[in-house]
């Protein structure tokens, strides 16, 4: 159970920096002129959280050309960093 209590706390910072490459995401996204497919680093970006982002697409329809969806993505996130950090504490606390 030891390494249950270590790896939680590194699958909610993996979470963290998945959030921080989301952001990148979405910042870009206000840049209507970038070439998406022929920058590789851009191109990878996409690649990483398209599909993450798509899942919620399909929730939250664009308001005004707006693509609100992201806001729920990060609050999922938000959402599993809290429990896995908590799950982590908790089972530390247990001595487990």
């Amino acid at each position: 159970m030891e390494i249950v209590t270590q790896l939680l706390p590194v699958l909610a910072r993996t979470l963290e920096i998945y959030s921080l490459i989301l952001l990148v995401r979405v910042l870009l996204s206000w840049f209507p002129n970038l070439d998406w497919g022929s920058n590789p680093v851009l191109a990878t970006v996409s690649s990483i959280t398209d599909p993450y982002l798509n899942a919620f697409r399909g929730l939250i329809p664009p308001l005004g050309g707006l693509d609100l969806s992201a806001i729920l993505a990060f609050l999922a996130l938000q959402l599993g960093q809290n429990l896995l950090l908590g799950a982590g504490a908790a089972l530390a606390g247990y001595g487990l």
